[in-house]
C-alpha cells in the first residue's frame, strides 16, 4: 500500500486527488505544519527536505509533486491520467507541471516564506507586496497560453488538472481574483465537482 504524507492547503493535495482518481490503494498521514511536524526527526527520516508531499512506495520514498504525479499515472495506467503512449504529449504534461512547481509555487512561497531568500524583514515585506502581481502574471500565462481547455491538455483529464486546481486554490490568499481568469475559474469549478476531488478534500475536514 502507498502512503502519502500531506498537509492541508499544500501542493500535496494534487497527489492526494490523483491517488483517488487512479483508484490507488493508499493511506494518508497528515503533517501538522502549525506544530512544525515537518521538521521533527520522525518526518525528516521520511523526507529530509522537510516538505510535503512524500509518497512511500514499496521501492522507497518519492518527493516532489511532478515526480509523484507521473509515478501515479504510470503505475495506474488504466486510469488514463497521462498520455503514456505519446512522448511529446507526455513532455507537455511534464512541462506544465514543472512550471507550476518551479515558477508558480515559488512565486506563491515568496509571500509567506521570505526568510528562505532574505534575512531582512523589509525584504520580506517587499516580497509580500509583489506577490499579487507575480501570481497574476503566472496565471495570465496559464490562462492565455497553457490551459488548452476544457482540461489542461485539452479533451483528456490528466494529473495536470488536480495540480492546477490545487495551485489555483491559493489565488484568493495571494490577493488575486480567480474571476479575472475565466478559463481557469471554469477549470477550477469542474475539478472541484469531481468525486475524487471531493473525497480528497473530505479527508481534511
Amino acid at each position: 500500500m502507498l502512503k502519502l504524507f500531506t498537509a492541508k492547503m499544500t501542493c500535496a493535495m494534487a497527489s492526494h486527488i490523483a491517488l483517488e482518481e487512479a483508484g490507488a490503494d493508499y493511506e494518508i498521514a497528515t503533517v501538522d505544519f502549525g506544530r512544525n511536524q515537518q521538521r521533527e526527526p520522525d518526518y525528516l527520516a521520511v523526507n529530509p527536505k522537510g516538505r510535503v508531499p512524500a509518497l512511500v512506495t514499496d521501492r522507497g520514498v518519492l518527493t516532489e509533486t511532478p515526480a509523484i504525479l507521473v509515478y501515479i499515472a504510470q503505475t495506474h495506467p488504466d486510469a488514463g491520467l497521462a498520455p503514456l503512449d505519446d512522448p511529446f504529449a507526455l513532455a507537455q504534461l511534464q512541462a506544465f507541471n514543472s512550471y507550476l512547481c518551479a515558477t508558480v509555487h515559488v512565486a506563491h512561497a515568496h509571500g509567506r516564506r521570505g526568510a528562505r531568500w532574505a534575512d531582512d524583514p523589509a525584504a520580506w515585506e517587499a516580497m509580500k507586496a509583489k506577490l499579487p502581481d507575480n501570481m497574476t502574471q503566472c496565471f495570465r500565462l496559464i490562462e492565455d497560453e497553457m490551459l488548452q481547455g476544457p482540461w489542461v491538455l485539452g479533451e483528456r483529464y490528466s494529473v495536470c488538472d488536480p495540480y492546477l486546481h490545487t495551485v489555483a486554490n491559493w489565488l484568493k490568499v495571494d490577493g488575486v481574483d480567480i474571476a479575472d481568469f475565466p478559463k481557469t475559474a471554469d477549470h477550477f469549478r469542474r475539478v472541484a465537482e469531481r468525486p475524487a476531488t471531493q473525497a480528497a478534500l473530505a479527508a481534511y475536514g
